[in-house]
């Protein structure tokens, strides 16, 4: 644990990106893991390419040659939308049918040791730390280390410039209120009173924000907002 507090010392210092990734895939590298993924996490139905900081993920169907992109929807990054703290598994071959991640790290033919560590607290942004390796051993007192240094590491690289806190297709400012007020109750007319704004205006904002989260109803709309980061209650 002292090495971790010493690492995310430097790091929070660090002037140069690359070392801030180098510093934060050494740690990650030092427990076994073969596959690291550093990636800020979309919104629904827009691209990752542009959120990926480093990616560096044999693939074991091609002789070890890199994976050079990961779908949005992958299990595994879906995943890291519901997590609140990190964790470890060994995934098996039922866990790669919707994980290319998964399968490429070799999950197809056997137990992979998996750890996830979501960056969740610099909200609305979201990100993730993805590694695996078929040796990785990380101790659970370490585990609680490794998402201060990944917090640390993703403030470093938004001081830097690097990593922007908005991403397209966030919420806005009023449709977050809104959805804050239906989430805990309050009808149309209510948050029209509260808010100053016609009915109306509620509705549009709810439909608009149902839009971006591709969600099918009010219920559902509140539910993705929390899970991606735009609301909290």
């Amino acid at each position: 644990m002292t090495d971790l507090f010493e690492t995310s010392r430097k790091l929070s210092r660090a002037t140069d990106p690359g070392l801030v990734l180098d510093g934060l895939e050494g740690v990650l590298r030092n427990y076994g893991a073969t596959h690291v993924l550093i990636t800020g996490l979309p919104m629904p139905n827009r691209p990752i390419d542009h959120l990926v900081l480093r990616m560096n993920w044999p693939d074991k169907r091609r002789d070890g040659a890199e994976l050079n992109s990961v779908h949005p929807s992958d299990s595994v990054l879906l995943a890291s939308l519901t997590a609140i703290r990190p964790f470890v598994w060994k995934s098996g071959t039922a866990d790669t049918e919707h994980s290319e991640l998964l399968e490429a790290a070799g999950g197809n033919h056997g137990d992979v040791n998996v750890l996830l560590v979501p960056v969740d607290d610099i909200s609305p942004f979201q990100a993730t730390i993805i590694c695996a390796g078929p040796n990785m051993e990380i101790a659970p007192e370490q585990i609680s280390g490794l998402s201060m240094l990944a917090t640390v590491a993703f403030r470093r690289l938004i001081q830097l410039g690097v990593v922007s806190t908005d991403r397209p297709g966030d919420l806005s400012a009023r449709e977050r209120r809104v959805l804050e007020l239906t989430a805990v109750g309050k009808t149309a007319a209510d948050i029209a009173e509260l808010l100053k704004i016609s009915q109306r205006t509620v509705h549009a904002h709810l439909q608009n924000a149902g839009s971006k989260l591709n969600a099918s109803n009010k219920t559902h709309t509140v539910v993705e907002a929390l899970r991606y980061a735009q609301i909290h209650l």
